[in-house]
């Protein structure tokens, strides 16, 4: 059975143990009050406007996005050496259509975070002419709106690394193709850190940026290790992100996804989890990388960044 089969077979099983889901149509998200965006902002923050866009769907304070690596939907959900992940999907809301754009890794983490490949076809490093995305990015966008940000990569030796290691790659770390970024040394270096200072930001709701971008390392990511490695690891790191403060006491939101699958196949899974998510739901409306962009864009009210993520369905059937 190929993987394509393997992910709709998942799938069906999955629909049928979650109570109240209807596969296939996405349901309307419940809307709440605007609040005001989140005051918790890394140092060297640029300035933001007085009046950031008001938000148009559920309001949200926080999201935290986890990236995995090249493992097709079937290769994890339903999986037996992901029961952990798995079990996300049961309680929260899984989207089994949700394809990545391309192949290899990188123009896939920068369509997720600017709204376009660039053009870029390869997993170049910056810095380089050709291996930058110059046009609008989601850091920006963030930035104007007042909200805050921070990349963290697992394994990176120090804040703004453009030289990959054993366990680090830069192209899992798309921040760092952002000259808006990286110009500014104090800026980069408050804003793109190693994965061990998200424990101490996770301590406070107030302290835990608004928005957080984390690659774990190329063992923990399924990329060089197994999926059971990887799946031990979102095992041991997801509890403490639902156990926060920013968890408990606010409303935010968890994304576990994989920036692409195999080259026979491109779906991959997408989990939304934590008290912003839609509880026991299952989505099979077509989704892709330029779509979660386009829900954090819907979220907090950010403009859309291109005309991919302007065009893309939003994934807001998920949160509820």
């Amino acid at each position: 059975m190929n993987g394509r089969a393997v992910a709709a077979a998942s799938a069906a099983a999955l629909a049928l143990v979650l109570a109240g889901c209807a596969p296939g149509a996405a349901p309307t998200p419940t809307r709440a009050p605007a609040t005001a965006p989140s005051t918790a902002a890394p140092s060297a923050a640029r300035p933001a406007p007085s009046s950031p866009p008001t938000p148009t769907a559920t309001a949200i304070q926080h999201i935290v996005v986890i990236v995995d690596e090249n493992k097709p939907a079937g290769s994890v959900i339903g999986d037996p050496q992901a029961p952990y992940l798995t079990s996300l999907a049961h309680t929260g809301a899984l989207a089994t259509a949700y394809s990545a754009i391309t192949h290899p890794s990188l123009p896939n983490y920068l369509a997720l975070t600017s709204g376009t490949t660039a053009g870029i076809t390869t997993d170049c490093n910056p810095p380089g002419g050709s291996c930058l995305v110059t046009g609008p990015n989601l850091a920006e966008e963030l930035d104007r709106a007042g909200r805050s940000w921070r990349m963290y990569a697992e394994s990176m030796p120090a804040p703004c690394t453009t030289a990959n290691t054993t366990l680090y790659a830069v192209k899992h770390n798309p921040f760092l193709y952002f000259p808006s970024v990286t110009s500014s040394t104090a800026y980069c270096a408050a804003h793109d850190v190693p994965y061990s200072r998200f424990a101490g930001d996770l301590a406070t709701a107030s302290t835990l940026p608004a928005f957080s971008f984390i690659s774990p390392n190329l063992c923990d990511d399924m990329h060089d290790c197994s999926v059971a490695d990887g799946d031990a690891w979102l095992k041991a790191n997801i509890p403490a992100i639902l156990a926060s403060p920013a968890f408990t006491t606010q409303r935010s939101l968890l994304v576990v996804t994989f920036d692409e699958g195999d080259s026979g196949d491109n779906v991959v899974a997408c989990v939304f989890a934590g008290p912003a998510a839609r509880a026991h739901t299952v989505v099979a409306t077509p989704f892709t990388h330029y779509s979660l962009l386009r829900t954090i864009e819907e979220v907090w009210g950010l403009a859309p960044l291109t005309g991919a993520d302007a065009g893309a369905v939003a994934m807001t059937g998920m949160v509820g």
